[in-house]
């Protein structure tokens, strides 16, 4: 597991649920879905020191694009929570099947044949 920290101005974190809704707007560049949509996101919870710890994952351990996604998330948490820890979890590894519903229908107006 890789972590990631990153501390923002003083602010009160939000719900789970409006993270989760905030994570929405990070988009996987090579497939054009959000992470959580895709299954990337692997667990949210918020930490003893306050920090909002994410298990987050890829579709490929090798993927480069990687410093895009910490990007989008930094973007999409600013006003959210003060600070934040991105764990790059690997085990499980991400497969098709954690990809949701709405993350199917995502894909297939994409032209994806799932």
């Amino acid at each position: 597991m890789t972590e990631t920290t990153h501390a923002a101005a003083t602010l009160v974190a939000k719900p789970i649920e409006d993270i989760e809704e905030a994570l929405r707007d990070v988009i996987d560049p090579e497939l054009g879905v959000n992470i959580v949509d895709l299954g990337l996101v692997y667990g949210l919870r918020f930490a003893e020191d306050g920090a909002l710890e994410i298990d987050i994952t890829l579709t490929s351990a090798a993927c480069p694009l990687t410093p895009v996604i910490e990007d989008q998330v930094e973007n999409a948490l600013q006003s959210l929570v003060e600070s934040y820890r991105l764990n790059w979890v690997w085990m499980p590894p991400w497969s098709p099947e954690h990809i949701t519903e709405d993350g199917r229908d995502q894909m297939r107006a994409l032209g994806f044949n799932l």
